[in-house]
Formats: structure tokens, C-alpha cells, sequence
């Protein structure tokens, strides 16, 4: 008898500790959760024109590029999520399509445009009345030039870009000409702070003040190339990022300092690729339209 009460809780040791093992590897199966799919955004550059620096030194501070001249690109970009179409800045004015090289008062630049933006969105089946939003990294003449084909669009704007138009501060200033954005009226003003355009992180404006009043970068998550942020004008060239410089017709310098410094530690957080939307180089080295960057 007692041999088999012994017997009978030895069995039920063994049971339960085989439940015990049996749960303790039940617990240690991991639990695989799937990241949802990005959205299928698409970003397509195209050529705004062609600007000659030949006062290089604007660009910076002191005499760091005495003496010297650089070419430049002219970007613009449009932005195609599934939610909408997004055009962020549109190149030099259109007055200068068909004029060859054009050298404005002082000969610090000297500046050219090929074709129409409206000739250039048909290349990849748009029309101006296909954009629903527009957004300019600033209002500078060289980012502005074609903006008046898209008076429908929404224009996305900082509040303190949208002060400084509106100042006695922008006139006379010959970097601005508010005539090549005058048809655009259905604003919608950012209050001077980071806007996420579709509202699920793949399109996000950037404050990044300092080269305007309002300047802006844009980071944009691609789902084949990955996270990418196209500058602006917080850089020029690559020299200028390389070596942190600001130029010094900058609006306000010691915040352009700043902004460098907060550029910088969101490109590392997202690990993105960095587009110089005025560096040549950077501008022959990415797919261009009609071909989209996935």
C-alpha cells in the first residue's frame, strides 16, 4: 500500500512538472509583429532651371569662397501619396523659358530656365489642376517662379514666411518676387512648427528657420529607397554642409546656426539620405522624372 501511494505521487510530480515545462516553453515563443506597409509615395525631381553663382562668397561668411564661382541646380519635386499630390517649390520664373542665360543688376547670378512647369508635370501625366497641395521650402525668386499655375492648390505655409511677406521688410528685397505666387489665395498657415502633410509620417514639412523667416526642409519615407530629406536651402553644396557655413544673406544667422545643429540630429534619428536641393551633383545623381523615386 504504501509503495503504491508512493508510486502514485511520483507520477504526479513527474505530470506536473511536465505541465510546468510545457507552459514555461509555451511562454518563451516569440511574438512576431508584423511593421504596417508604407504607403506607396513616390517622389519625381525635375530641373527648375540653372543658376551660375558667380559672386560665390554669398554664400558664406568673410572670404571663405573669395574670388570664387559655382554651378548650381534649380529642383522642384512632386510629391504622389495615395492620399494626394504634394509640389514642393517650382524653379526659376517662367519669364526666363526660351531667353538663354540671363545676368540680373549686380552679376552676382546668372540664371537660365528650360522649359514650363506645366510641360514638365505632362511628362509624367499631371496637370496643374492634378496638385492639391504646394509648399515652398521658402519664398526666395528662385523657389517661387512657377507657382501662379496652381491658384486651386492649397498652399501650405509657415506662419512667420507668411509674416514677413506681409512686412514692409520684403520690399525692395530683391530675392523675393511675391508676383510669381501672386494667384495663390487658399493658404493654409502652419503655426511655425513641423507638419506632417498626409498625417501618417511619410510627408513631413520641416521647420527649420533661419535662411527665410520661415524656411522649411522635407523629409519624405520612401518605401523602396527608405527616408530622405530634401533640404532647401539650409545647404547650398556640399562644401557648405560639410563645413556647417552660413551665407550671409541669410535673414537670420544665429538661428540658421541652430537650424544646422537640428537639421543634423534629425538625419541622424532617421538615418536619412540627404538630397542638397542646389547642389549639381546631387541633382545628376538622383532618379529624375519622368522616372519616380520609390
Amino acid at each position: 500500500m504504501l509503495i503504491k501511494k508512493i508510486t502514485f505521487f511520483a507520477l504526479a510530480a513527474l505530470l506536473f512538472a511536465g505541465c510546468k515545462e510545457t507552459k514555461k516553453e509555451e511562454n518563451t515563443e516569440e511574438v512576431v509583429v508584423e511593421e504596417p506597409a508604407k504607403p506607396a509615395v513616390e517622389l519625381y525631381a525635375f530641373d527648375g532651371g540653372s543658376i551660375m553663382a558667380n559672386n560665390l562668397n554669398l554664400f558664406a561668411q568673410g572670404d571663405t569662397y573669395k574670388g570664387e564661382s559655382k554651378q548650381l541646380a534649380d529642383a522642384f519635386y512632386v510629391i504622389k501619396h495615395p492620399n494626394g499630390i504634394l509640389l514642393w517649390d517650382t524653379g526659376l520664373p517662367e519669364m526666363l523659358v526660351g531667353q538663354g542665360d540671363y545676368t540680373p543688376e549686380g552679376g552676382a547670378f546668372t540664371i537660365s530656365r528650360k522649359d514650363s512647369i506645366t510641360t514638365q508635370l505632362k511628362s509624367i501625366g499631371l496637370t496643374p489642376a492634378d496638385v492639391d497641395m504646394i509648399a515652398f521650402s521658402h519664398i526666395h525668386f528662385d523657389h517661387t517662379g512657377a507657382a501662379n499655375h496652381f491658384a486651386d492648390a492649397k498652399w501650405l505655409i509657415q506662419q512667420s514666411e507668411d509674416d514677413f511677406l506681409n512686412s514692409e521688410e520684403i520690399k525692395g528685397n530683391t530675392f523675393y518676387n511675391p508676383d510669381t505666387f501672386s494667384a495663390l489665395n487658399n493658404k493654409e498657415i502652419i503655426a511655425n512648427k513641423d507638419y506632417d502633410v498626409f498625417g501618417d509620417g511619410s510627408v513631413v514639412i520641416k521647420y527649420m528657420p533661419g535662411h527665410t523667416a520661415g524656411h522649411n526642409a522635407l523629409f519624405v519615407d520612401l518605401p523602396e529607397a527608405g527616408p530622405l530629406v530634401l533640404t532647401g536651402d539650409t545647404y547650398h553644396f556640399e562644401q557648405n554642409r560639410e563645413d556647417a557655413i552660413v551665407p550671409q544673406f541669410n535673414y537670420d544667422i544665429p538661428q540658421s546656426e541652430e537650424t544646422i545643429k537640428a537639421f543634423e540630429a534629425f538625419v541622424s534619428e532617421k538615418n536619412a539620405k540627404v538630397w542638397i536641393q542646389h547642389d549639381l551633383d546631387d541633382f545628376n545623381a538622383m532618379t529624375t522624372a519622368p522616372t519616380a523615386l520609390k
